[in-house]
């Protein structure tokens, strides 16, 4: 695997996890619009969803 795709690879996951634990917090400061550890795991199962689409093209 080249430098460039390990590269991206790390950025797709720390943007992945920012945007799951976003979520989270989100869920966490208004407990009455959902779950936050739902919403947390299907947040990151839109993240992994969405680059597989990408990665598989």
């Amino acid at each position: 695997m080249s430098s460039l795709a390990l590269l991206v690879l790390l950025l797709l996951i720390l943007v992945g996890t920012l945007f799951t634990a976003g979520l989270a917090y989100v869920s966490h400061r208004h407990p009455t619009w959902a779950t936050p550890l739902l919403v947390a795991i299907a947040g990151a199962a839109l993240v992994v969803a969405s680059v597989t689409a990408i990665v598989t093209r």
